[in-house]
């Protein structure tokens, strides 16, 4: 295979990469709940213009050699709202039950991480620097939103759990596979995207718990102030992680895959 001569794409997997990934899964279910409610745009408008901005935003991204706070987290956060609105277009335009697009985005997801080891023999995202592996990385994180949105409404909706009792499941769970990778020894790639998947339906629960009136089993605070909120601790991390550089991976060698 050609390599195309780039650094990797993902930044570090630090303890800001993980409180950012949070914030903005949060950001994606309560934007896309302001922007289509709040400012009655619509499902079908909302997801026409976030998808526009998500393809501008990842065409910036696919050009850049090398990872680009900016521009790499403004592209998970269009994400996370067009991950949302997905799952939300086939739930409430189209009928389709939670517990079926649970399933479909499952498969979907299982499928992509079998084509991508296929192609790459690898999964690991500290080699993201070819475009054929970016592309894989972006339609898996796009599969996770999807799947994570319509995991956390079944949950916390269809299940009856709550927002707050579905968050902290999530939670659980995140801890659960904190603690097997390092005290029994989990693969880390396998423990990475179990946990990356979880990070999804523990934001949406947490966006709806924060967002929802109090009668609905939230907070009240709701879409425009907690949006708003996420997005402001999103903007101070990313300028402090472009000026800093605390999550940039070192140069790849290439020889070695």
């Amino acid at each position: 295979m050609e390599y195309r001569q780039m650094l990797n794409k993902v930044p570090e997997v630090t303890i800001f990469f993980w409180i950012i990934k949070i914030l903005a899964t949060t950001v994606g279910e309560t934007a896309a709940d302001f922007l289509n409610f709040n400012l009655n745009w619509g499902l079908t408008n909302t997801t026409y213009l976030m998808s526009a901005l998500l393809l501008i935003t990842l065409f910036f991204q696919f050009k850049a050699r090398k990872y680009v706070p900016g521009i790499y987290w403004l592209a998970v956060v269009l994400i996370s709202v067009v991950g949302t609105l997905i799952t939300d277009n086939l739930v409430d335009n189209f009928g389709v039950a939670l517990e079926t697009t649970t399933i479909v985005f499952t498969i979907a997801l299982l499928a992509t991480f079998a084509a991508w080891y296929a192609s790459e023999k690898t999964l690991s995202i500290h080699s993201i620097y070819t475009t054929r592996r970016e592309a894989f990385y972006w339609l898996i994180i796009l599969f996770t939103f999807a799947l994570g949105t319509a995991a956390g409404d079944l949950t916390a909706e269809g299940l009856n759990l709550g927002y707050l009792n579905s968050a902290l499941m999530f939670a659980a769970l995140i801890g659960v596979v904190t603690i097997a990778h390092y005290f029994f020894k989990l693969n880390g790639v396998l423990a990475f995207w179990i946990a990356y998947i979880l990070t999804r339906p523990l934001g949406a629960s947490l966006g709806d718990y924060l967002s929802q009136p109090r009668d609905a089993g939230g907070l009240g605070l709701g879409t425009v102030g907690t949006s708003a909120i996420f997005l402001v601790i999103i903007l101070v991390l990313v300028i402090y992680l472009t000026k800093t550089r605390r999550d940039q991976l070192p140069s790849p060698n290439v020889a070695e895959e």
